[in-house]
C-alpha cells in the first residue's frame, strides 16, 4: 500500500469499513490470539537532555522526582517484579543526561561509567543474571557500540520513532527543544539495530500536532526498515494524553475515533504479520474498543509498578484485560519481551539471554505458565 492509497483510505473510508478490513487482516496473520507481557517498569533515570512539550517523566536536577537509580534500587525493584510473576524488566530512562547535567556525570563517574548507556547495559546484565528477568531497554537514541552491549543482555530493545516530520521541531512545536527527536537520528538507531539482528520495538505518537499524512509517512518508514532487516517485532500506536504540568496541558487530545482510524490504517500499511500494539491504560474505560482496529497486543502490563511515563493512567488489572479480551472472542496470551516468532530465531539474542529465555518460554514461544 502506498502513502497516497493509505491517506485516501484514512480520509474517505467509513470507520466501520476501515475497522472491518483491519480486523480481517489481523485475523489472517494473527488469528484470535491477543498478547501482553507481564513486566516490571524500571525508571533508571528521570534526568533527560530533551524538553518535549508533552513529557512528565523527565526532570532537571533538583526537581521533585529527579533521580538516578543505584544498582541496589534496580535489583530490589526487579526482585519485586520476579516475585510477582513478571518475566520482563522494562528499562525506561531519559536521553543522554550527562551531556548537559553535571549531576548526571558525577553519578555515573561514581558508579564507574562515562555514559548513561554504558550504565544501562551494566544494570541490564545485573537484572538478567541475578533475577532471570528478560531486559527490554528503551533509552532513546543509541549508537552501534551501545546496541552491541545491550544485545548481550536484552531480549529486545526499543525506541519510539514518534514521527518522521522535522516540522515538529520548529519553535512552538513539541520537539523544538529535543535534540534527540531529530527523525534521522532515530531512524539511524533503528537501522543500526537491524544490522545487528536485534528485535526492535518502535511506533508513533499521535495527537501532538502532526497530520494524518505525517503519521502515514512515519508508518511507511518503519515498514521500509522492517522490509530491509526483518527486525521490527512490534509497532505501537500511542495516543497523546494532556497533563496539567506540561506545556501542552491545554492541547486537544486525539479522539477515540481518531485513534481507531489510525490503528486500522497502521494495520493495513504494516500487513497481517506485524505485531500491532496500543496501550490500554491510555484509552481508559474505552480500551476494549482498540481490539476492533486490528491490534493483537496490549503491551507490557505491570502488577507491581505504575506507568512512570503516564503516571495518571493506571494499568488495567490483568483479570480485567482477560475478561474484556475474551468477551470479544479473543484469547489472551502472555508473551515474553521477545515475541514468539522471534524466540525461535537463534541469531536475535545472545547465548546468555537464550539460556534465561528458555527457562521462561513455552514450546510455542509464548510465556510458559
Amino acid at each position: 500500500m502506498s502513502g497516497e492509497e493509505a491517506l485516501g483510505l484514512a480520509e474517505t473510508t467509513s470507520l466501520d469499513e476501515l475497522l472491518a478490513t483491519a480486523g480481517d487482516l489481523r485475523e489472517k496473520g494473527k488469528g484470535r490470539a491477543v498478547s501482553y507481557s507481564k513486566k516490571v517498569f524500571i525508571p533508571l533515570t528521570t534526568l533527560c537532555r530533551d524538553y518535549c512539550s508533552y513529557c512528565t517523566f523527565r526532570k532537571d536536577p533538583g526537581q521533585p522526582g529527579a533521580h538516578f537509580m543505584t544498582p541496589d534500587e534496580v535489583l530490589a525493584m526487579a526482585e519485586e517484579g520476579r516475585r510477582a510473576g513478571c518475566k520482563e524488566a522494562l528499562f525506561s530512562l531519559g536521553d543522554q543526561p550527562e551531556r548537559i547535567f553535571r549531576e548526571a556525570r558525577e553519578f555515573l563517574r561514581g558508579q564507574g561509567y562515562r555514559r548513561t548507556l554504558d550504565y544501562l547495559a551494566a544494570m541490564c546484565e545485573l537484572v538478567l543474571e541475578r533475577t532471570g528477568l528478560l531486559p527490554h531497554a528503551n533509552p532513546g537514541v543509541m549508537d552501534g557500540a551501545a546496541l552491541d552491549k545491550l544485545k548481550e543482555s536484552n531480549a529486545s530493545v526499543g525506541l519510539m520513532l514518534e514521527n518522521v516530520s522535522v516540522r515538529l521541531m520548529r519553535d512552538g512545536l513539541p520537539h523544538a527543544n529535543a535534540p534527540d527527536k531529530v527523525p534521522s537520528l532515530r531512524l539511524r538507531t533503528i537501522e543500526e539495530a537491524g544490522k545487528r539482528s536485534i528485535a526492535f520495538t518502535t511506533g508513533i505518537l499521535i495527537g501532538i500536532g502532526e497530520t494524518m499524512e505525517e503519521r502515514i509517512d512515519s508508518l511507511l518508514a518503519i515498514r521500509k526498515m522492517h522490509e530491509k532487516y526483518g527486525h521490527i517485532q512490534e509497532v505501537i500506536v500511542q495516543n497523546f494524553r494532556a497533563k496539567p504540568q506540561i506545556p501542552m496541558a491545554h492541547h486537544v487530545e486525539p479522539s477515540l475515533e481518531e485513534m481507531l482510524r489510525t490503528l486500522a490504517v497502521a494495520r493495513l500499511i504494516l500487513g497481517a504479520e506485524m505485531n500491532l500494539q496500543a496501550p490500554p491504560n491510555l484509552s481508559y474505560e474505552d480500551f476494549p474498543r482498540l481490539l476492533d482496529a486490528g491490534i493483537n497486543d496490549w503491551g507490557g502490563i505491570s502488577p507491581v509498578t505504575k506507568d512512570f511515563i503516564n503516571p495518571e493512567a493506571a494499568w488495567p488489572q490483568i483479570s480485567k484485560l482477560q475478561e474484556e479480551t475474551e468477551a470479544r472472542g479473543f484469547v489472551l496470551r502472555e508473551r515474553l519481551a521477545l515475541y514468539p516468532e522471534f524466540v525461535a530465531r537463534e541469531h536475535f539474542v545472545s547465548a546468555r539471554v537464550r539460556q534465561k529465555m528458555n527457562a521462561l518460554a513455552a514450546a510455542d514461544g509464548f510465556a510458559a505458565q
